[in-house]
């Protein structure tokens, strides 16, 4: 049997050897024709180093494939982009561009932060294969030791997602929030030049950059700044934070057998679960809702809350299922943090 596509034949070949009469079982030898696949990402540094991570995984599985990494330009990329059109949320803006060129033919995968995608499906791609989840902790980046209780009184921290702003207040009233914007590099060259005490990253892309948290402390060019990995009760991340997500077109064989040795499926199934419950509360990573998937043991237990305006503390809960249960959880998950009834 095999999957063929432009230039490329992934597939198996039966082999039936007679001993004595008897039929052994069917063994199964790979079969691969050599070809050329192109990932499609954004240019920012991040993203960059997620496509080679993504690159030298499927390398690995396919070592005579040829692959390309084509930068593709988003509008979220522009330096002064401003997001009017909040419905469809700031993710859409980071990706809109990739998924178009995937459509296209242009490349044949699409590397993205998993929680930089829209909730809502998108009817001519999937995520077909996403890499095992990195660290989910969001980190306070600051000028000051000790973490949030070093911060001096009415400390000025800079974020560019609306949870972490309602989960920063939750926590310590007496803050002023700044907006943030850029890549993870330029966010630390604003903290060093403005009078800002910290910003807030995700932990996963400081690491995929190099930049370690075992010292919970880092230099960054000139500067300085200390590290505290915030509580994740309490810091609960976005949908799909910590994932890298790859795209395809959808039916398109080829690239789904050459991408897919490369799958982390319990991952895969967590992030569904997420994804369902933001398209569910039609939210995304500029709405003030944390939702995590986690599966140990078999059984997956999904947790969410709920920012709502006026309101300090969030709306929360959490349900526990089988792990293949993601979207029938996402519905009960959601109607307890509603109030409805069973």
């Amino acid at each position: 049997m095999a999957v063929c596509g432009r230039d490329l034949c992934v597939g198996i070949s039966l082999r039936v050897i007679r001993f004595g009469g008897h039929r052994p079982p069917l063994q199964k030898a790979p079969i691969v024709k050599t070809s050329q696949i192109v990932l499609g990402t954004r240019g920012s540094e991040l993203a960059r180093a997620q496509a080679h991570l993504v690159e030298k995984a499927v390398q690995s599985a396919w070592p005579a494939l040829k692959i390309d990494i084509k930068i593709i330009a988003t509008k979220g990329d522009e330096p002064r982009m401003q997001v009017r059109d909040f419905r469809q949320g700031r993710k859409g803006l980071f990706t809109a561009e990739i998924e178009r060129a995937l459509r296209a033919g242009d490349v044949d995968v699409a590397v993205h932060s998993a929680k930089d995608l829209p909730s809502e499906k998108n009817p001519g791609a999937e995520i077909a294969v996403v890499f095992p989840r990195a660290r989910i902790d969001d980190v306070l980046v600051s000028k000051h030791s000790g973490g949030l209780a070093g911060l001096p009184d009415g400390a000025t921290i800079a974020t560019g997602s609306v949870r972490r702003k309602h989960q920063l207040l939750w926590k310590c009233a007496d803050l002023k929030i700044v907006a943030l914007r850029g890549n993870v590099p330029t966010r630390l060259r604003k903290l060093a030049e403005n009078e800002w005490d910290a910003i807030v990253l995700a932990g996963a892309g400081l690491e995929r950059l190099g930049l370690s948290l075992a010292q919970n402390e880092i230099n960054f060019e000139d500067s300085q700044f200390f590290l505290e990995v915030l509580p994740s009760e309490i810091f609960l991340p976005a949908g799909g934070q910590g994932i890298v997500a790859l795209q395809i077109r959808v039916g398109d064989e080829r690239a789904k057998a050459i991408i897919d040795p490369v799958n982390d499926r319990e991952t895969l199934l967590c992030l569904r679960a997420e994804r369902e419950f933001l398209r569910l509360l039609h939210g995304d990573c500029n709405s003030p809702v944390g939702v995590l998937a986690k599966i140990d043991n078999g059984k997956m237990k999904l947790r969410a809350q709920v920012f709502d305006q006026g309101l300090v503390a969030p709306r929360e809960s959490k349900v526990e299922g089988g792990c293949a249960e993601g979207e029938r959880l996402a519905v009960q998950l959601l109607r307890q943090i509603n109030g409805e009834q069973e």
